[in-house]
């Protein structure tokens, strides 16, 4: 049997739950932003020179937090085209205050998380 998470939708909590520590989504968010940023210059002005930047910033963001913060092994590393699609959906869900619930729900019955992060923590 394959220890891979073979669903999004089993995917999405385990992604949240690897992000933890509201610095640790605030780092990806900035990281998120920056790159999403600088790959729209890339694409509007043509300078195709500012994608490793748009890379950097937002892998280099996400990576830091994970072995600096959370100490675990960024997702992207086994799932990366779900964890770009989930960078994008927290940092939206961040951007307007709905991260809150999906949090709870990420952590509703994970024995070793006696609560989910509040609702301040998650914005």
């Amino acid at each position: 049997m394959s220890d891979r998470i073979q669903t999004y939708g089993e995917f999405w909590p385990f992604y949240l739950r690897e992000h933890s520590q509201t610095s640790t989504r605030w780092l990806h968010f900035t990281g998120t932003s920056l790159g999403v940023g600088l790959g729209i210059t890339a694409a509007v002005t043509g300078r195709g020179a500012l994608i490793p930047a748009a890379l950097v910033a937002a892998y280099g963001f996400a990576w830091a937090s994970h072995f600096k913060i959370e100490r675990n092994r960024p997702a992207s590393f086994k799932y990366p085209l779900w964890s770009f699609f989930s960078d994008l959906r927290m940092a939206a869900l961040m951007a307007t205050g709905q991260l809150a619930p999906h949090l709870e729900r990420a952590w509703a019955g994970v024995p070793e998380r006696a609560a989910a992060p509040t609702a301040s923590a998650a914005h």
